[in-house]
């Protein structure tokens, strides 16, 4: 019976975990089962020397029930501690799993920013394994330009006992630099450093790219307001020479050198500001996606040797020399592609070299390189800045935005070029220093038309007044417009018709049944042109209709041809062009 009392003792003991040392005053750890033992024989030594123990029966069956209810009531305790312990170790995993894994890097340092302790994401914040990182200094990782700021960073912290947060660089092994924005606070617990690091790098190139954004949406309203005055000034300018010469013509009495000259200023003005409405139209076709491209058979030798021809004028009044250089053959020149398109980008081109070259040269061509040819305008102007080269095919963009300059246009010719460029699969850019003049280069894909079909040539009037005599109708509403025809056209024709709508037009052909060529207006009063067009078609299948409108858009062109004319022309008329479009059909 004492043995048993001995071992619950014993038993009792190795649960039991601390005890007082009253002249220690402080926690004692029992270490071993024996030791525990060899006390509790000692103590139940004393105990029967001081008295004799005599057990009756009865009080042996309830001294053993006692110790056994003290040994479940162990074992209970026992198995608490083991829950505890397992919880206890797996709340430290859960700890360990949100530390590591955690989407912010986790350090603690100390005073002198050595790093005791992170996690993952803190290593990956400062490219290296975890290992490698612990006993190192923080600040060895912070730019230079912002290390400063993370020193007063940590010093604050120590010194305020407070949260503080600071934003500052991480530079890494690739120079790869990490924009990153600290928490950091003091542990109540060992008075270490405890800092949380975000990497904030893509919140700051949002932020950049708002500052982008909001920069070009106000230097877009800069440029509206800019555009804005300057086509007030363009619009009212050719406008102030059109009705303000046309005024003197009414009024006063002139020579013929006189009214030639007026006449010549009101044409120039006239053309000055239906470049500025076609260019507004074009750059607004652009912007909507409505502009297509027609390929069709192009001689390039004849586009460039045209606008030698068409600006030698031009450059010749202002004493500059211009000259063209083409790279091929007559019989190699054709290719396929959007002829009007690169006739206006050339167009663009060469009127902007005259403009701003005040002495010196021009010169135009062309170069092949491999499956491109590459394009080229040259002058020796004033040459462009960096700054403007960089911007200079934006829209409403010049070489120089001051109002203050004397610079026709409407900055939207070079935007204008650059989108034609793109859409023909090429690419447009400007060589410039100051002083030493620009050139503009731009390529378009060689594709060589095989079948070389002959083109137009350039067309005199002798062509068609020695081959045909022509029986021509024009339908016209405007007065003017017909005035005009009857100058350009009636010395081709044999027999020349007018009609003033659609009904005359029809009554024209009924009875004239061997008229050659209608030059049908589309909007007029009553029958417009397209049912006027189809009525003539349903008893006569062979005139030419050419379309002659002062709708521009494609679709007119579609609509016209839907309804039975051979050909489309928009005004203002160009005399030379309605010349080659007659010779296309008739000659």
């Amino acid at each position: 019976m004492i043995e048993i009392a001995i071992w619950f003792i014993a038993r009792s003991l190795i649960y039991t975990h601390t005890i007082w040392d009253n002249k220690m005053n402080k926690k004692e750890t029992i270490k071993t089962p024996s030791k525990l033992r060899q006390m509790a024989e000692k103590l139940l030594s004393k105990k029967e020397k001081g008295t004799e123990m005599s057990f009756s029966e009865s009080e042996n069956k309830k001294l053993i029930h006692e110790l056994k209810v003290h040994q479940i009531e162990l074992e209970l305790q026992n198995d608490e501690l083991k829950l505890a312990k397992e919880r206890a170790e797996m709340d430290e995993k859960k700890y360990t799993e949100l530390y590591d894994f955690s989407p912010s890097g986790y350090l603690t340092l100390s005073r002198a920013g050595e790093i005791l302790d992170l996690n993952i994401k803190a290593a990956d914040l400062l490219g290296k394994e975890r290992s490698k990182l612990i006993k190192s200094s923080f600040g060895f990782f912070v730019s230079p330009d912002t290390r400063s700021d993370y020193n007063s960073f940590l010093q604050n912290v120590f010194e305020t006992k407070l949260q503080q947060t600071c934003e500052f660089n991480l530079v890494l092994d690739n120079d790869c630099i990490k924009n990153v924005l600290a928490n950091g606070t003091i542990s109540s617990v060992d008075g270490k450093f405890l800092m949380a690091l975000v990497d904030i790098e893509k919140l700051k190139q949002v932020e950049r790219e708002l500052v982008i954004s909001k920069n070009k949406a106000e230097e877009n309203d800069r440029l509206k307001s800019a555009f804005l005055a300057n086509m007030s000034h363009e619009i009212r300018t050719p406008m102030n020479g059109i009705l303000g010469f046309a005024e003197l013509l009414k009024t006063l009495t002139l020579t013929v050198e006189s009214q030639r000259e007026f006449v010549d200023i009101i044409q120039k003005s006239g053309i000055r500001m239906l470049n500025i409405i076609n260019d507004i139209i074009s750059i607004s076709r652009i912007e909507s996606q409505q502009t297509d491209i027609t390929i069709a058979h192009t001689n390039i030798n004849e586009q460039v040797e045209y606008m030698y021809h068409f600006f030698r004028l031009e450059a010749t009044q202002k004493n500059l020399y211009i000259s063209f250089k083409n790279a091929l053959k007559l019989n190699d020149a054709f290719i396929l592609t959007d002829k009007e398109k690169l006739y206006a980008v050339l167009t663009n081109l060469v009127k902007n070299a005259i403009k701003f070259t005040k002495t010196g040269s021009i010169e135009l061509g062309y170069d092949v390189k491999g499956e491109l040819l590459e394009f080229y305008v040259k002058d020796t102007g004033p040459g462009i800045t960096d700054k403007q080269q960089k911007n200079i095919f934006d829209r409403f963009r010049q070489g120089s935005e001051s109002l203050t300059e004397n610079i026709e246009g409407s900055g939207l010719g070079l935007a204008i070029s650059k989108a034609y460029i793109e859409m023909l699969g090429g690419e447009i850019w400007v060589e410039s220093s100051i002083g030493q003049g620009t050139t503009f280069r731009f390529t378009i894909p060689n594709h060589p038309d095989n079948e070389k079909k002959e083109l137009l040539q350039t067309i005199v009037e002798e062509e068609i007044r020695l081959k045909k005599k022509l029986k021509i109708l024009v339908v016209e509403d405007d007065e003017h417009s017909r005035m005009l025809f009857n100058k350009i056209i009636k010395p081709f024709a044999g027999n020349y018709y007018q009609a003033m709508n659609g009904n005359e037009a029809v009554e024209v052909c009924l009875h004239n049944p061997d008229v050659n060529l209608i030059l049908m207006d589309i909007r007029m009063p009553g029958m417009n042109g397209y049912e006027a067009t189809r009525q003539i078609r349903e008893f006569n299948k062979e005139v030419v209709i050419i379309a002659q409108t002062a709708f521009a858009l494609p679709e007119d062109r579609e609509k016209a041809i839907e309804a039975g004319c051979n050909g489309y022309i928009s005004k203002p008329i160009n005399r030379l062009d309605l010349i080659a479009l007659i010779n296309q059909y008739l000659n």
